[in-house]
């Protein structure tokens, strides 16, 4: 039924419409993911300003008609966040949380807790740009599959239950596996397996470090469970993050 709908967003992607008006992609604590029309938004004079941009936290008042696509008819900005946007590795950081949002969960599925974490994550990074790293990346991808029920078997082999040998890890069997079931595995070295269950046991704020090599086996093992489980394939995080450079 047609309404008013109140509530909190953060901007996952904004696209320009006609000739003045934006398509945005938000995620909300109550609805999940969800999309409106910001009707002339780009207009000079318009109400919104600048602040329905991505990455922005805002308090919203929806307009839910009979369409999939809410209009916009009040934004109140939480936060801005500008100091991600000055720095190009803080702002690519920010931009692969939020595409990773929107791939990993459908319209309508709510979940609260993946809004905070997205939350937290870009205030990490406009608090403390140089946060911007490989491992910061990975660790908000990793809770994103605990909050999606695709987290990695990490505490015994996901085939057989071993708990001790664990020298592999198979997306297709959901997480590490022995020796004796390593067939269809890669290697996965003790630091890699490390900053998994560390990555998933503490805040973004406190994330593990690794080596290159630990990272990139990590990552291979987020990459690979979600081809398997969740029939989606996410861009690569990369070798760095260039936290350190501000944008000129």
């Amino acid at each position: 039924m047609p309404g008013s709908l109140k509530t909190d967003a953060i901007v996952l992607r904004s696209m320009r419409y006609g000739e003045a008006d934006r398509i945005l992609h938000l995620y909300t604590p109550g609805r999940g993911r969800v999309s409106a029309i910001a009707k002339g938004v780009r207009k000079t004079k318009s109400r919104f300003g600048g602040r329905l941009e991505p990455f922005f936290s805002l308090r919203l008042i929806l307009h839910e008609g009979r369409s999939d696509l809410m209009t916009v008819t009040s934004a109140e900005t939480i936060a801005g966040h500008p100091r991600l946007r000055e720095h190009a590795g803080a702002l690519e950081g920010a931009a692969r949380a939020c595409e990773a949002v929107a791939r990993v969960f459908d319209d309508g599925e709510p979940h609260a807790g993946v809004y905070h974490l997205l939350a937290n994550e870009l205030a990490l990074l406009d608090g403390e740009p140089a946060r911007a790293t490989r491992s910061n990346a990975l660790a908000f991808r990793l809770k994103l599959l605990l909050a999606a029920g695709f987290a990695p078997q990490l505490a015994g082999c996901a085939s057989c239950g071993e708990r001790e040998h664990l020298v592999g890890f198979s997306g297709s069997a959901g997480g590490v596996v022995c020796g004796a079931c390593e067939a269809s595995a890669f290697g996965l070295d003790q630091e890699a397996h490390d900053f998994m269950v560390g990555a998933l046991g503490r805040s973004l704020a406190d994330a593990p470090e690794a080596s290159s090599r630990a990272l990139a086996q990590a990552e291979r093992a987020i990459l690979e469970t979600l081809e398997h489980h969740a029939h989606l394939r996410l861009r690569p995080v990369g070798r760095t993050l260039l936290a350190e450079r501000p944008i000129a």
